[in-house]
């Protein structure tokens, strides 16, 4: 009888034979997140506060303007997606020891796989982050993003 409190695995066919993976759960995945807002905040702040002074934390506007618009939005986006795209996780994904990988080798993700995972970001988000929740509940720990991508989390070992 499998114990119900293990990590579940996943055993994916590569060319070299079968590989078992771990699954990365909801909390560390919370907290590669965690990590990865800091580190952006730590990045885009002195920036915007450069820029706009107080405003840009204090102002009644939704923003401040086309650096604010690219600071905050725009470079949060590109800087994930190349991350994706270049090292299979994000600077909290790494210190954390996790990486994205297709669910259908366990390979890194293609460029488009990577777009569509944070299109489903959005996705996820939108409907109350239901979508997000949706790892703590997944046997293969995949949220709506990772499902509409086709990849899985795993711990990097």
């Amino acid at each position: 009888m499998a114990d119900p409190y293990s990590t579940p695995k996943a055993d994916l066919k590569l060319d070299h034979g079968e590989v078992e993976h771990e699954y990365a759960g909801f909390w560390v995945r919370v907290g590669a997140s965690i990590i990865d807002t800091i580190l952006i905040l730590l990045i885009t702040s002195p920036l915007l506060y450069m820029l706009y002074g107080g405003e840009a934390f204090a102002g009644t506007q939704f923003t401040q303007g086309i650096g604010d618009i690219l600071l905050s939005y725009v470079f949060p986006i590109v800087a994930t997606i190349l991350f994706w795209i270049y090292r299979s996780a994000t600077p909290g994904k790494m210190l954390l020891n996790l990486k994205i990988i297709r669910s259908e080798d366990g390979s890194a993700p293609t460029k488009g796989q990577c777009v569509l995972r944070y299109v489903g970001y959005i996705v996820s988000s939108i409907a109350l982050g239901l979508g997000l929740i949706w790892v703590a509940f997944d046997k293969r720990k995949q949220g709506w993003h990772d499902k509409m991508a086709k990849t899985y989390v795993v711990r990097d070992r």
